[in-house]
Parts: C-alpha cells; sequence; structure tokens
C-alpha cells in the first residue's frame, strides 16, 4: 500500500443501459464482447473516481458469464475498487439484468479489471491506499489480493 497519500474510501459506480437487437447473437443474448466492454468502462470509472488519475486496464480476470442476458432487458453495471497496490487496482464488477415489465432482477455476470495508472509520459503513478471500512470491504481485499498474485506469478 501507499503511506504516502491519505487511505481513500471506494465508491460504488452504476453504469445502466438497455440490451438492443445489434448487441445480441443468434440465440437473442448480449453478446459476451459487449458485457465485457461495459465492464471494463464501467471499471474505468470505478478507478479513476477512486484515485483521480489517468487509468488503463492492464488486464481482465476471473470473468464469469452465469446467466444469459436477453435483448430488451436492463442492465446495470455496479463496479468498485476493492485492491490497490503501489501503482495499480483492482476492481470488481458486477453485471445485473431486469426485464423491464416485471422488475425482475438477477445477476448475470461477474468479473474483476486490474487498473494501473499512467502519466502522459508512460510511467506509473502512485495511487492512494483504499480505506477497508468493514469487514465485506476486508474480504474483498483478500480476494483482490489473490487476483494480484496470480497476476504477478503470470510475469514470472
Amino acid at each position: 500500500m501507499n503511506d504516502q497519500q491519505p487511505a481513500r474510501t471506494a465508491p460504488e459506480v452504476l453504469a445502466t443501459d438497455i440490451v438492443l437487437p445489434n448487441q445480441t447473437n443468434n440465440y437473442n443474448t448480449m453478446f459476451g464482447g459487449e458485457v465485457m466492454a461495459m465492464m471494463d468502462k464501467t471499471a474505468a470509472i470505478a478507478a479513476l473516481q477512486f484515485c483521480r488519475q489517468p487509468v488503463v486496464t492492464a488486464s481482465s480476470e476471473r470473468i464469469d458469464f452465469r446467466t444469459p442476458i436477453h435483448a430488451g432487458e436492463i442492465i446495470e453495471a455496479v463496479a468498485r475498487v476493492i485492491y490497490t497496490g503501489r501503482t495499480s487496482m483492482i476492481v470488481r464488477v458486477r453485471i445485473f439484468a431486469e426485464h423491464p415489465l416485471t422488475g425482475e432482477r438477477r445477476m448475470c455476470t461477474t468479473g474483476y479489471f486490474s487498473m494501473v495508472t499512467t502519466s502522459k509520459t508512460g510511467e506509473r503513478v502512485p495511487v492512494p491506499p483504499l480505506l477497508l471500512e468493514d469487514e465485506h470491504a476486508r474480504e474483498e481485499w483478500i480476494v483482490g489480493e489473490e487476483i494480484r498474485r496470480a497476476i504477478d506469478g503470470r510475469r514470472r
């Protein structure tokens, strides 16, 4: 963690959209790549709002497509920074789908994104430490730490 800056809480970021026919496959369900693009964008916004510095996606991690998302459904991405390193963050993103007429809502996709801060010259910039306010935040930190170790293991 970075002790140079005061610790910050991570805001939860919400992004909402509706699934249009051009975003679906021959089964009338949303393309996985479309879901991942929404997740990546929401993860970037969560990282930006947390550190208030330019960020880029370093990797996507553990994306699980649990249930299909159908054309016409309302989708919501919910993202939050759950772990911080010196210049990187792990952001957890969940995608929910809602039937527009009944309001029935379900979690469809979960994933984690590694985001890094960069300067205009491409150098990494330190991020503030994450303030862990409760037990749930500490549990998510452990998940983020495991993901960080897996990323580091791939780079050896």
